[in-house]
């Protein structure tokens, strides 16, 4: 099976802030797996770190104010193309990313708040049809 995984939960320093979400239990699940990781932010061309981001009036936007929407889109489309070229299966992908978030994101306020949604990269996989499973469900991962 090929799984796209979010290259953070593998542990590769290119969240936002430099470091990783390495998570055991995705590490588990993929063990055997034929991966692809993908960091979408990376892709679009963004620095690591960079500043936070989150979808503010469905444009991702960093904390200070600056539109990134491009580099976050552009990022998605060629993560997205990417899966399906390697004939990707699933998908594992980041709880509450602007980009990865399968099931909700931070509502644009930059004050913790989630809402229902999905990232731009988790958007594009769902439009191509290739299943997502977001790393907080336990009960898939087990």
């Amino acid at each position: 099976m090929k799984v796209c995984v979010s290259a953070c939960l593998l542990g590769c320093n290119c969240k936002y802030n430099g470091g990783n979400n390495l998570n055991d239990k995705v590490v588990r699940f993929v063990k055997g797996k034929d991966v692809v990781p993908v960091c979408p932010e990376q892709l679009g061309g963004l620095p690591t770190p960079r500043t936070p981001s989150e979808i503010v009036n469905g444009r991702v936007t960093t904390k200070d104010g600056k539109e990134v929407d491009a580099a976050f889109r552009r990022g998605a489309l060629l993560a997205a193309q990417e899966a399906v070229s390697a004939g990707v299966e699933l998908a594992i992908l980041k709880s509450r990313s602007p980009s990865c978030g399968a099931k909700q994101i931070y509502d644009g306020t930059f004050t913790g708040t989630l809402v229902d949604g999905k990232g731009v990269f988790a958007q594009a996989l769902a439009e191509r049809g290739i299943p997502i499973i977001d790393e907080a469900d336990d009960s898939l991962l087990v």
